[in-house]
């Protein structure tokens, strides 16, 4: 007799688990295209990445275009403004790490682990002030870099913060020589 009963214990269990698979496999299908709108749509995607050729971009100056919603600042430094932000000593960084995530995330923010190049000519950031989303102006402030003010925020050469009330130095985004003239961003 306890054979027979071991048998309907083992039929019962197996329509439970039949039953359970079945509503899972129906739940996972309804909801699966609740979660599948969320998705980015195949515009912002291709939007995900841009080209932007560099090549008339003189030392000294700086370009901005529009990434993913946001100004990205481009500048391509003199020697002054290289060595200007070398010879910062990194106690006298408000933030020190280089927000950078070409690099591991804990590097710190001299100038070298936030230029794009080796040589330190290309500077290559997300243009929105760190304390409320503003938009910095270019070659201003007490240390030559880029100053915000809304707030009284500045940046220094490497676009790093000096004095004002922004916790961060300026973000850098994903960034890459694909040319001699050509960085992509994304």
């Amino acid at each position: 007799m306890a054979h027979v009963e071991d048998q309907g214990g083992t039929r019962r269990d197996f329509l439970y688990v039949a039953t359970g698979a079945a509503g899972a496999v129906t739940a996972g299908a309804a909801v699966w295209p609740l979660i599948n709108q969320m998705n980015p749509s195949a515009d912002v995607q291709a939007l995900a990445s841009i080209q932007v050729d560099v090549s008339s971009v003189e030392p000294g100056s700086q370009l901005t275009v529009k990434f993913l919603g946001k100004p990205v600042f481009i500048r391509r430094r003199t020697e002054a403004e290289i060595e200007e932000a070398r010879e910062v000593p990194m106690s006298d960084l408000k933030d020190g790490l280089s927000r950078n995530p070409n690099l591991a995330a804990d590097s710190d923010a001299e100038d070298q682990n936030r230029a794009l190049d080796e040589t330190g000519e290309w500077l290559v950031m997300v243009g929105v002030c760190t304390h409320l989303g503003c938009v910095p102006l270019g070659d201003a402030g007490d240390f030559d870099g880029w100053f915000c003010p809304c707030h009284g925020s500045h940046y220094d050469t490497a676009g790093r913060i000096r004095k004002g009330p922004a916790p961060e130095n300026l973000h850098i985004p994903l960034a890459r020589f694909v040319s001699d003239t050509v960085i992509e961003l994304g």
